[in-house]
């Protein structure tokens, strides 16, 4: 079924059921309400393509999300729903891209066939040449995460560096002195992923102003890696007593590790980090967290992009989160714990 059958029905030219249906021409009532009625009883509904074409819009935008390992963690899930039912507020359906750099297919398959009215992106490196590439091309877009030079572009960011000294500054609060970070996948670390470099920035100063002994760790995104770096945390320095975790992804083993090393949270161990709220609330006990509103920064990404397609020449946007340290129950005085020598550490 098409336009032209429709035309054929009722009576008039396709151009005039084309107008009907776009409202880019005024059509009279009693020719619009025959059309509409042809339409309800033959359950025609317009071809997505050939409207795109028509009048240059896809309704749909684009998702470029690689998967930072072999799979998604389930904070970037949380992200990837987030930004899911935001776009379904406003009409937009949401075409996902794995794409890591500007030279994958897919994220040229994106731009070229204009598959999409405009884009998120996320994982947003320091150095990112998708950032690049889509402002070179002028392209309507707005990252999660910020660039090392963020000035001039639409971005939703958390501010990783003051959240995980946030988090440094509770735990010397409350006494701890020898504090370990779990930090991302090294492989991250190198390719100058944007929430580690400035998690580990944050850490390392925030360390250094209150006077504490420091390691920093790279941590794969699975619990077995987690519980791993846990036993060369305390391998490394027995007098550890706090850490802070930007890796939700490893956290139950984290808790493991310390649970087969006899190590009571919070009684003897102490454990914080930057985690979405709602995995903070599935570990036991609950975990102190600067708490990631994925949901409000994929909501906040879609207002963002929607607003630039709607008004191309505004002046570019971009929100700054920084979210309270929730306390809950990882989190408590420091003790002193049996070491078998208290050896100075360093950061690696």
């Amino acid at each position: 079924m098409n336009i032209g059958e429709i035309a054929r029905r009722v009576g008039v030219s396709r151009s005039t059921v084309s107008y009907a249906l776009s409202g880019k021409r005024p059509v009279s009532d009693d020719t619009r309400r025959k059309i509409q009625q042809v339409i309800d009883e033959l359950g025609y509904r317009p071809n997505a393509s050939a409207r795109a074409l028509a009048n240059g819009r896809t309704s749909t935008i684009g998702l470029v999300f690689p998967p930072a390992g072999n799979h998604y963690t389930g904070m970037q899930l949380d992200f990837i729903g987030s930004v899911v039912e935001a776009a379904a507020v406003y009409d937009y359906d949401v075409l996902l891209s794995p794409s890591g750099v500007d030279s994958d297919r897919s994220f040229q398959r994106l731009l070229g066939e204009r598959r999409v009215d405009g884009a998120i992106l996320m994982e947003i490196r320091l150095e990112d040449d998708r950032v690049d590439h889509l402002a070179a091309l002028d392209f309507p877009s707005v990252a999660i995460g910020r660039t090392a030079h963020p000035e001039g572009g639409w971005w939703v960011g958390l501010d990783h560096t003051a959240l995980a000294a946030a988090c440094v500054h509770h735990l010397a609060d409350l006494g701890h002195s020898r504090i370990a970070l779990v930090n991302r996948p090294e492989q991250l670390l190198r390719a100058g992923y944007e929430s580690a470099h400035r998690g580990l920035e944050g850490f390392t100063k925030a360390a250094a102003e209150r006077g504490l002994t420091v390691r920093t760790y790279c941590c794969g995104d699975d619990a077995a890696s987690g519980q791993a770096c846990l036993e060369q945390i305390l391998h490394d320095d027995p007098a550890t007593t706090a850490l802070v975790t930007l890796n939700e992804a490893a956290l139950g083993g984290l808790y493991r590790g310390l649970a087969e090393a006899g190590r009571h949270v919070p009684r003897d161990f102490s454990v914080t980090g930057v985690v979405a709220s709602r995995w903070a609330e599935t570990v036991t006990p609950q975990l102190t967290a600067a708490d990631v509103p994925a949901e409000e920064m994929g909501r906040r990404a879609v207002d963002l992009l929607v607003e630039r397609l709607g008004h191309p020449g505004a002046p570019p946007r971009h929100h700054l989160l920084a979210p309270p340290i929730s306390l809950r129950a990882s989190t408590g005085p420091a003790h002193a714990t049996p070491t078998a020598g208290d050896r100075p550490a360093t950061t690696l």
